[in-house]
């Protein structure tokens, strides 16, 4: 059985280099059944940049996400999700 760790490792390379949408929503999905926050934004925005079909759930869960954050922060996530897109 193949462990959570390289099935990420996997889709995050897939979203990351190959530009693969449906990686980048698997990975949002994932973050999203995990409770995270900042890196469910980081995914949210990388997804988006790829095209991927974000649903309604999507979008409210990150709006939830980032109404609790600052400026400086979520500049910040921004930022990340570019750096993530560009590596």
């Amino acid at each position: 059985m193949t462990s959570t760790r390289v099935v990420t490792a996997r889709l995050t390379e897939r979203a990351c280099q190959q530009g693969d949408a449906d990686a980048a929503l698997a990975l949002l999905d994932q973050s999203m059944l995990l409770r995270h926050r900042r890196i469910a934004l980081i995914r949210y925005l990388l997804a988006q940049q790829l095209g991927a079909p974000l649903q309604a759930r999507h979008h409210e869960y990150v709006q939830k996400i980032a109404a609790r954050l600052s400026a400086d922060a979520l500049a910040r996530v921004a930022g990340a999700a570019r750096a993530r897109l560009r590596a």
